[in-house]
Formats: structure tokens, sequence, C-alpha cells
């Protein structure tokens, strides 16, 4: 059994319906266990665009997943709901990133566990405090996920807006 923590953003068409079909499809590996709160964040990389709505998403899953298998699955569901091929970090219908793998630590050209740049996103980091357990520490820097936060200071604040 894993717990697999997941982030879901979208900024084209029906933002939350593009979000609660994403569960639907992460509820297919297994109990989704916790949702965050949904919140509203300018888009992040620099390329112009319109606002995401993000969430985040505890799944426990039956079996164990390898990392590659998973981003297998999670890049068939995001093509599944109508994700299309875009400039990196460009607008989208979904994005679905495997954040954590209970405290495993994988790297590959293709994928990082934990997510790399979750220490950079507050659009990550607020909504994944709403369901992480009490005193989680990250596996590779050590630091909570309110320390990740506070070094942050000053970076737009995710403004919530809903549950899924």
């Amino acid at each position: 059994m894993s717990n697999v923590y997941f982030g879901l953003g979208s900024n084209l068409g029906d933002r939350l319906q593009n979000l609660r079909d994403a569960l639907s499809k992460l509820s297919t590996l297994g109990n989704i266990e916790r949702v965050s709160k949904v919140y509203e964040t300018p888009a992040w990389g620099g390329v112009p665009q319109p606002d995401y709505l993000n969430a985040c998403v505890k799944v426990e899953c039956e079996e164990k997943v390898s990392p590659p298998e998973l981003l297998s699955v999670v890049k068939t569901f995001e093509h599944e709901l109508g994700r299309e091929p875009s400039i990196r970090w460009g607008a989208r219908k979904i994005d679905i990133d495997i954040l954590l793998i209970d405290d495993e630590v994988y790297h590959s050209d293709e994928l990082d566990i934990p997510h790399i740049r979750i220490p950079e996103r507050l659009f990550v980091l607020v909504p994944l405090k709403d369901i992480l357990p009490e005193g989680w520490r990250h596996p590779v820097n050590g630091k909570t996920v309110q320390e990740m936060i506070t070094a942050l200071e000053g970076e737009a604040w995710p403004v919530m807006r809903g549950e899924l």
C-alpha cells in the first residue's frame, strides 16, 4: 500500500469541473483519503495566461506502484481529460502532478519524488498543508510545510475558492 499525494491545477475551461474530473480519475487508483480546499493563484513560470485553480489530494493506493508506472497512468489521465501539449508552464485544461509517494525519494530524467518544485510553489504548499499529517517533514530538505511557506514570504498568496 502507498500514500500518494497529487497536485491538481487547471486554468482553461470550467476549471472547477476539470479538477473534479481529475479527482474522479484518481479515485480509480485507490481510496481518496483527503482533499484540500480549492485555491486560486496567478499562473507561475512567467507565461501570460489565466489564473489557476489548484488543489491537492491524498490517495491511498491498494498496491505499491512504481513512480514510472504512476507517471504513465497520470499522463494517460491528463490526456483522457483533454490536456493538449503546450509550452512549458503554459495554460492547460488539467495538470496532475505527483508530489509525494509516502516518504520515498526517487529521481529519473522524467520524474522527481518528492516533486522537485514543492518548496518554491505556494500554490502547492498551501493546499498540501490542508492534507498532510501534522509534523510532516519533507524527506529531502527536512523542512515542515510551514517552514517552506514562510521562506516564500512576499509571493502571491493563493485565495481559497471552495471545495471539490
